[in-house]
């Protein structure tokens, strides 16, 4: 039988469904929080990267918050592509299954940190305290594996010679995005070399595809303007069209003359903006 760690692991999520990761998780959440915190609480939804917990008291909510990071750590440790990069406790009425649970049987596992005949917690801050040591437990164990701490927020990451986690990796990606993108609309003429001594770990074919993207999204804008037969009240094209003729042509700024414009954008384009332009 296939262990529900390793399904966890494997589960690769359907697309524009939220019901798979979130049943892995309700099955899940004994073995993510432990028993007494699970018997109090319940992953209620996913929704935007951002998991709903309801706890059944506002103790037990101001708890679970204190430890956000430790839960987050956990459910990214047991479910990682699940998308889930932030949470959100409420206070709500648990699932029936809440009310009244009856001991969960669960055979001895050598390596879990947490002994399967330990007593009750007296209180919600024991239950807690006692995730907590689980919690840095298990990410003993995962250091001892290998696994290192992310660069930047210190989430464990898989050995396999990532120094980002996935969710930093896609910030940092959209900071170069973003960067990258300003910088080719306001000073085309630096080229990739230029673009990359500014923008911090941009590499060639990132630069490439972003640019790509660009022409591809401005030539669009252009193109709505010539069917229309007239420029947006802010004229916006035509800033848009001085920077794609630099991009498209690979023509230094100095270099530029009216035929290389009308060559790149095409007689009718060409008229519509600059004629224009004269004329206002």
């Amino acid at each position: 039988m296939l262990k529900l760690s390793n399904a966890l692991s494997e589960w690769e999520p359907a697309a524009g469904s939220q019901r798979e990761p979130l049943a892995l998780l309700e099955a899940a959440w004994p073995d993510i929080v432990g028993d007494q915190v699970a018997r109090n609480s319940h992953p209620s939804r996913i929704a935007g990267g951002t998991l709903t917990v309801m706890a059944r008291s506002n103790a037990w909510s101001h708890q679970l918050s204190l430890l956000g990071e430790h839960v987050l750590r956990a459910v990214e440790a047991r479910v990682p592509k699940a998308g889930v990069k932030q949470l959100r406790f409420r206070v709500g009425r648990l699932p029936q299954t809440h009310s009244s649970p009856p001991p969960r049987p669960r055979a001895a596992r050598p390596s879990s940190p947490r002994s399967p005949g330990r007593p009750q917690s007296a209180s919600a801050a024991e239950a807690l305290q006692r995730f907590r040591e689980e919690v840095d437990a298990h990410g003993r164990s995962k250091r001892s594996e290998g696994w290192e701490a992310c660069a930047c927020c210190g989430a464990l990451v898989p050995p396999a010679g990532r120094e980002l986690c996935a969710a930093c990796a896609n910030a940092e990606r959209s900071r170069r995005t973003e960067a990258t993108a300003r910088l080719l609309f306001e000073a085309p003429w630096l080229g990739y070399a230029g673009t990359a001594a500014l923008v911090e770990g941009l590499k060639v074919e990132e630069y490439e595809g972003i640019r790509a993207q660009l022409l591809t999204r401005w030539w669009g804008m252009l193109v709505q303007a010539r069917a229309a037969k007239r420029l947006s009240r802010d004229g916006r094209e035509r800033l848009v069209a001085s920077s794609y003729v630099l991009l498209r042509s690979n023509v230094p700024p100095e270099e530029i003359v009216p035929a290389t414009v009308r060559n790149v954008l095409g007689d009718e384009l060409h008229d519509l903006i600059y004629t224009e332009q004269r004329n206002t």
